[in-house]
């Protein structure tokens, strides 16, 4: 009997072997019943030591919504990149600059039906609202607060696992800044609890960290950081051949003739994390400031024939930390 059994519980683990073996996961699910399909067989995957799926709500992110018929025209001559190359499921990352081409606000913008869905920073939201405003004059377009309407995601890891429910989704699509950051989401605000269960932000906040992505104003200074510096140009923030907009001549003059003399680097932490524009030194001289971190993992903004000297790389002193950049 015992030999039967044995014999029936292979047979069994088998067939769940060959199911879940012929199962494609849907990336978007849109049924509670499903939900909890998927949520079984994900377990069992990840404890097959499969890529682990993970989900964060970027709570210090917000949206806001643009919307009219002179919509294109109006962002185009206004921020980094090409509007015209935004679509539907395919959005893109761009900065406001200063006249003087000096960093002010980052942006992800989302074409979703006759609008414009501007993913920015929480904080700064109604300051990027009243700067874009001011460029307004005759334009025919509209702009609003949608913070209370939209949640800002993200989800990277196996994308075959991620669960969301369908009707959740205003907007997703693959970062633009670089597909190992997975997706970038926006979801109608309220409906999180259909989604993945959320991971630690600081999750995230390591991953965007080890690809020298600036999280806005963390890592850029208002007012005084230009483009390149944050790696705007290695991240998809800048179109070359769009033409003009506000800010564009410094942008292009520096990479066009090699003045970037400074970038954001991806550092390990050994000590205590500096704060934000701690000096960082070299024997004794300063050769760069520390900028965003989580846990042992920080971006620091140094020069560039310091930090790119391959296995030579020194060892950088931050207060009471000892800097070690992330070789590429």
């Amino acid at each position: 009997l015992r030999q039967m059994l044995n014999r029936s519980h292979q047979r069994l683990l088998q067939k769940l072997k060959e199911a879940f073996e012929s199962i494609t996961c849907e990336r978007f699910v849109s049924t509670t019943e499903n939900h909890g399909v998927v949520r079984s067989i994900l377990w069992l995957r990840h404890n097959q030591n499969m890529e682990r799926a993970n989900f964060c709500h970027l709570l210090q992110r917000s949206v806001i919504r643009l919307s009219g018929e002179d919509r294109r025209s109006f962002l185009q001559g206004l921020i980094s990149n090409d509007i015209n190359i935004c679509a539907p499921s395919k959005p893109i990352y761009a900065a406001l600059l200063t006249p003087q081409g000096k960093f002010l606000h980052d942006m992800f913008v989302h074409e979703v039906d006759d609008a414009f869905l501007i993913d920015c920073e929480t904080a700064r939201a109604e300051d990027l609202l009243k700067r874009l405003s001011s460029y307004k004059l005759r334009a025919k377009i509209a702009l609003v607060n949608s913070a209370g309407d939209f949640d800002v995601c993200a989800a990277w890891g196996d994308e075959d696992r991620f669960f969301i429910a369908s009707d959740s989704i205003v907007a997703a699509a693959v970062d633009p800044r670089h597909s190992k950051l997975g997706w970038r989401l926006l979801l109608r605000k309220g409906s999180l609890s259909n989604c993945s269960e959320d991971s630690h932000f600081g999750d995230y906040d390591r991953l965007r960290i080890g690809l020298g992505a600036p999280d806005g104003s963390r890592d850029m200074e208002i007012g005084k950081s230009n483009l390149p510096e944050g790696n705007f140009d290695l991240l998809n923030g800048i179109s070359w051949t769009k033409g003009c907009y506000v800010g564009q001549e410094l942008t292009a003059r520096m990479c066009h003739r090699g003045l970037v003399k400074k970038r954001l680097y991806p550092v390990i932490i050994s000590g205590a994390p500096p704060e934000t524009g701690a000096p960082i030194m070299l024997d004794g001289e300063e050769v760069g400031d520390m900028r965003s971190h989580c846990g042992d993992m920080g971006l620091a903004l140094l020069r560039c024939e310091i930090a790119e000297m391959g296995n030579h790389t020194p060892r950088l002193i931050c207060g009471n930390a000892v800097l070690q950049v992330v070789p590429k």
